[in-house]
């Protein structure tokens, strides 16, 4: 099945109060959009509300499938937070395998090709030797590749991805980025809420936000030191071209509360975030 995002007019938010307004959007399928700005810029509200769990304020938010295909394509959302407080010491593949439940029910009995579905997503995020490690015993960046295998192995038509790099090193965020590549080569229409320029460059639309659309089109258009500085307030460059600071960013445990927080790949391990 093909699928597409398409947004007009759309103002996002909550209680009749709206966070992020007039938000344009055409994502086909095979298409990455990235969806970048600081919190509270209504990035996460946008991804919350393609993903159904927020009705629009105004305008209209359609995610449908396009062509010949009959029925509602396949919709695979993961949130920037994750439930860890599990009674059971449940296994990592058993968390990845909960991605299958959707199209077997909670009762019905995995099938093989459920199975090679889930062994690709592990692989693809390098856990497949986390399989039978409880998900407790996981640092945050291993706990972060396991839900985004479970998110992947839905084989959904569009996947949604909050912060998918958050607590990820450098060589699992090469991974990730890989495999956004195989899904686009799928036909996946597939959009990212992120803080991360150089994962918005790896998009074919980039939309930047800060309560309002600051600018939307493709990554070497929009993803400029001007545009990145009115959205982030602070922007610096390296070699590879524009890194944010942002000052708005306050939950990394490396900086402590309030303080700047720099987005770009760095090298190390995957850490608990």
């Amino acid at each position: 099945m093909s699928a597409m995002i398409g947004c007009r007019d759309l103002a996002v938010g909550y209680g009749g109060h709206a966070v992020l307004r007039d938000v344009q959007l055409d994502v086909r399928a095979g298409q990455w959009l990235a969806i970048i700005g600081t919190n509270g810029s209504g990035k996460s509200t946008l991804l919350k509300t393609l993903a159904g769990l927020l009705a629009p304020i105004s305008g209209t938010s359609d995610v449908r499938a396009i062509g010949d295909d009959r029925g509602a394509p396949v919709v695979s959302y993961l949130s920037q937070s994750h439930e860890q407080g599990f009674l059971l010491p449940i296994r990592s593949r058993d968390v990845v395998c909960m991605g299958r439940w959707p199209a077997r029910g909670l009762t019905g009995r995995l099938r093989s090709e459920d199975q090679a579905m889930v062994d690709e997503a592990m692989d693809a995020m390098g856990i497949a030797n986390l399989a039978d490690q409880p998900l407790g015993t996981l640092s945050g960046g291993q706990c972060q590749r396991v839900h985004l295998a479970q998110a992947m192995c839905r084989h959904a038509d569009v996947l949604l991805l909050d912060e998918p790099t958050a607590g990820l090193d450098a060589a699992s965020r090469e991974r990730y980025l890989q495999a956004m590549d195989t899904e686009r080569s799928r036909g996946t229409v597939i959009a990212t809420a992120t803080h991360d320029v150089r994962e918005a460059q790896r998009a074919d639309v980039v939309l930047v936000v800060a309560g309002r659309v600051v600018a939307r089109g493709a990554p070497g258009e929009v993803l400029t030191a001007g545009v990145l500085a009115e959205a982030f307030g602070v922007v610096i460059s390296d070699t590879t071209g524009p890194v944010v600071i942002d000052p708005h960013h306050g939950h990394d445990h490396h900086h402590g509360p309030g303080a700047p927080h720099v987005h770009g790949h760095a090298p190390g391990h995957d850490h608990d975030h």
